[in-house]
């Protein structure tokens, strides 16, 4: 190990190491108490947690909870602060004396590949068993003491609320520094045995445990997170390029072997209970055939059209009454109140763009009712991994699922989660493709264009309807990972990701009471959005499209000669090849501030210009109702399905612009992002429509 600092004989130094999720800093709270001290590492935003306890006669122990890790081959910053500390590369920490092995006794085969690997840095182990109450219920026992002798190292069931193990931790902290033995005693594969031997021979021995792992290292662009030196670096790559030429597979057969020898000595320390054993072969059977490279993706679409039927049945009912609530309400309103701008703001200004928004509430709560339920069943992870395959194929990082998949429900939360992506091209380009999801703003404007595209009463109409909101999000997907693939092989070229290493859950009936809550909480986001940026947009676009006042009788003319129409005129020979009119022109550009807001602008716009007949009629019947001068309707099918992919591809809300420069630290992707999005959603569109009218379809 480089850093030859020892800590003082008075001072143990005890590192806490383990997978995420664990219960690594639940036991380290149980151990240090209130004598803790949580900072960062210098130059790196992770967090640094140590603290301090007592040995049985006083001894003062300092305990290190290292950040969670699957391995010793590093993959994020996260883990590459676990691997230096525990190589002794880093100045700034102690190098351990002891190392606390934390193993989940419900996953105690999983867990045990980094216990394996912990064991040749030739550190004293104490292996930490947790969630054993939790195993208990599953139906399973662990034999700790045979697992002891399996292993070779102490093994202490711990329990941080009961407090249970917690002494003999501090006892064997202070006394216990047997090194552990090696669980693969000499290396399985001969080539790569006589490569490690080469390698240890040119290496001093203060660097042979980091060129050993070194060697494993499948990433190129890794290599330097080991501490080595170019010297030593070159001597890896060089073994690496030997064995790459003559064995596809081999960093494979020392993995395999090893879990051959997990595998072996859990068949010996755990018992399972005849029922328990069923179902895990159950989930065994699940696993096989929903992540089947044909029936998984079977399922997936199976999935997604009952999603979206659900979401067209259900909601109906509860849109229908909310719409006819604000209906009442509005003709109370013009019926109650005296004539004049007041009652104008209120009816055609807020309860028109704010009506508008809200009857489309039913549709977002039952999508995150869908999206909680498959989160807690267990069933998303297992799409996750599918999905995995396919990103790999367009060159985007496998971790960058979980960023993606939030973007569903919101861009902004999903690109504050690429900060878990480890290498920063392929951090940047899943922030620059993540808006292409469309997030849970576009359901309204979906929805809309459906119902104008697709009546009700025509047969299998709910299938249809479902199937063009799926096609949607398909196209998004779609050109998400096209230009996620340009990206990576042009102005973000890098090294080849490295797969993503994840935990599949075990499938969980769902619990309710979670979800709702989950829903909850976004129909209060929801709602607190329509009180703000919807309300405020809503008063601000009523009195662009009210004033300046003219003698004008032609409501439309009135319009047209307002601050909003003459804006909306302007832009009209942007969109009109598009198909759109100078009052959807308006829409578009309202909509930048949050995409929702198109469905209000419309409502605003249609209300101020329509007649006091039609005041209270649902938006869809006002929309059908426009005509360009010469006769032709407006929101023609092909126009309804423009809007829809223009709104799919483009980048129509400043909060995603905002956190894309905050989270990339320069407007100069941010700016990037959103013109490259926009004229990929004028292009498309163009396409389309101009496609559809060529065949007179428009």
């Amino acid at each position: 190990m480089l850093n030859t600092t020892c800590s003082s004989s008075k001072q143990i130094a005890v590192a806490l190491v383990g997978n995420p999720n664990c219960g690594k800093t639940t036991l380290f709270n149980a151990l240090t108490g209130l004598r803790q001290k949580v900072g960062n590492y210098p130059g790196v935003t992770v967090e640094k947690k140590t603290g301090n306890f007592s040995g049985p006669h006083g001894e003062l122990i300092r305990l290190i909870d290292l950040p969670g890790t699957y391995g010793l081959n590093p993959t994020s910053p996260d883990e590459r602060i676990t691997t230096e500390v525990l190589l002794g590369l880093r100045t700034d920490t102690y190098p351990p004396d002891c190392i606390m092995c934390i193993a989940d006794a419900t996953s105690l085969r999983r867990h045990l590949f980094l216990v394996s690997q912990v064991f040749e840095l030739r550190i004293p182990v104490i292996l930490v068993l947790t969630m054993m109450d939790l195993l208990k219920r599953l139906g399973k026992t662990i034999h700790a003491a045979k697992l002891s002798k399996e292993l070779g190292c102490p093994v202490i069931p711990c329990n941080a609320f009961t407090r249970s193990g917690l002494v003999e931790l501090r006892q064997l902290a202070v006394k216990y520094r047997k090194k552990p033995p090696s669980l693969l005693p000499e290396e399985p594969f001969s080539p790569l045995r006589e490569a490690t031997t080469r390698l240890s021979t040119a290496t001093p021995e203060g660097h042979r445990t980091a060129a050993r792992l070194a060697l494993l290292e499948p990433c190129a662009s890794r290599l330097s997170l080991y501490g080595l030196p170019a010297s030593l670096i070159k001597e890896v790559v060089q073994e690496q390029a030997t064995l790459d030429s003559k064995y596809v597979r081999w960093r494979y057969i020392t993995a395999a072997a090893r879990y051959r020898r997990i595998q072996g000595i859990c068949s010996r320390a755990v018992y399972c209970s005849s029922q328990q054993q069923a179902v895990l072969d159950m989930t065994d059977q699940l696993d096989h055939f929903l992540t089947h490279p044909v029936w998984g993706w079977v399922t997936f679409a199976f999935v997604m059209t009952v999603m979206f039927l659900t979401i067209f049945i259900v909601a109906a009912y509860p849109m229908d009454w909310i719409q006819s609530g604000i209906s009442l309400a509005k003709n109370w309103v013009k019926s109650t109140c005296p004539r004049g701008d007041l009652t104008d703001l209120f009816s055609d200004g807020m309860m028109s763009g704010l009506g508008g928004v809200l009857v489309f509430l039913p549709q977002i709560l039952i999508l995150f009712f869908f999206i909680g339920l498959l989160e807690n069943t267990g069933y998303m992870a297992r799409a996750a991994f599918m999905m995995d395959r396919l990103m790999s194929r367009v060159g985007l990082h496998g971790k960058s699922f979980i960023p993606l998949l939030s973007s569903f429900a919101c861009a902004i939360p999903g690109i504050m989660s690429t900060r878990a992506i480890p290498d920063a091209r392929d951090r940047l380009a899943t922030i620059l493709i993540a808006p292409f999801m469309s997030c849970s703003a576009r359901i309204p404007i979906y929805t809309l264009m459906i119902a104008l595209l697709l009546p009700s009463k025509m047969p299998f109409a709910y299938l249809a309807k479902a199937g063009l909101m799926f096609s949607m999000y398909a196209v998004g997907v779609a050109v998400a990972f096209t230009c996620g693939w340009i990206l990576k092989r042009t102005i973000l070229r890098g090294n080849i990701s490295c797969p993503m290493v994840m935990e599949l859950p075990p499938y969980r009936f769902p619990l309710f009471s979670s979800i709702l809550q989950q829903v909850y909480q976004r129909a209060v986001i929801f709602l607190k959005r329509a009180g703000t940026v919807i309300l405020g947009i809503s008063i601000l676009l009523w009195f662009f499209s009210t004033y300046p006042k003219s003698s004008i009788q032609s409501q439309e003319d009135a319009l047209a000669h307002s601050f909003a129409g003459k804006i909306g005129l302007a832009l009209a020979p942007v969109f009109q090849p598009l198909g759109f009119n100078w009052k959807i022109s308006i829409g578009l550009l309202c909509a930048q501030a949050a995409r929702e807001v198109f469905i209000s602008t419309l409502g605003i716009v249609y209300s101020v210009e329509g007649r006091a007949e039609e005041i209270a009629k649902p938006l869809r019947e006002v929309l059908l109702r426009d005509h360009w001068p010469d006769g032709r309707p407006v929101f023609t099918p092909l126009v309804c399905v423009t809007i829809m992919v223009f709104f799919a591809l483009s980048l129509q809300c400043v909060g995603t612009v905002a956190i894309t420069r905050r989270e990339t630290g320069s407007w100069g992707w941010a700016i990037f992002q959103l013109a490259y999005m926009f004229i990929i959603a004028y292009g498309v569109a163009l396409v389309v429509y101009q496609t559809g009218c060529l065949f007179s379809l428009g």
